[in-house]
């Protein structure tokens, strides 16, 4: 069993909106693995920050997109941070990996001031940039496809994944 696409991309790309489209025009199930670690954590991921860190959110992750990416074969979204860890990057080999790829204005208005996003409590955008920065060559070394979403309704972007799957 493997999932029909993983969807990747930093805070603000369009992961699960997209993600949930994609899955209803391909007719199959989706899936958040930030949904599953906080099923897990009994409690939502700001507090898992807040209460365990950073490191413990981290763990719980890693083994949540294990178990996601051997059990489920619908749509599945990572959050944006799971690229990070490279046993997930090397878990990612051989699956259809869709990088949804957003720029800084367009990011920063999709996310707002970061409510619910613990990484972007303190100076969003400033934050935001560096995590764009930092995690964009990584978003790209396990992408099969990449689809720029600036300026992009979530409609016409699952229409043109559908597409290309």
């Amino acid at each position: 069993m493997s999932p029909r696409a993983v969807i990747v991309g930093p805070p603000g790309a369009g992961k699960t909106t997209v993600g949930t489209l994609l899955a209803e025009t391909l007719g199959v199930p989706f899936r958040d693995v930030d949904a599953d670690i906080e099923t897990t954590a009994g409690k939502p991921i700001p507090e898992i920050f807040i209460d365990d860190g950073e490191d413990h959110f981290r763990a719980l992750e890693r083994a949540a997109v294990a178990a996601a990416l051997s059990s489920f074969d619908g749509v599945l979204a990572l959050g944006g941070g799971a690229i990070l860890a490279a046993e997930t990057r090397e878990l990612l080999t051989g699956h259809t990996v869709v990088y949804l790829s957003v720029e800084l204005s367009d990011a920063v208005s999709r996310v707002g001031l970061g409510a619910g996003r613990p990484l972007l409590a303190m100076n969003p955008r400033a934050t935001l940039k560096y995590l764009l920065d930092q995690r964009r060559p990584l978003y790209e070394q396990v992408a099969t496809v990449t689809v720029v979403t600036d300026g992009r309704t979530p409609e016409d972007i699952a229409a043109e994944l559908a597409g290309k799957l």
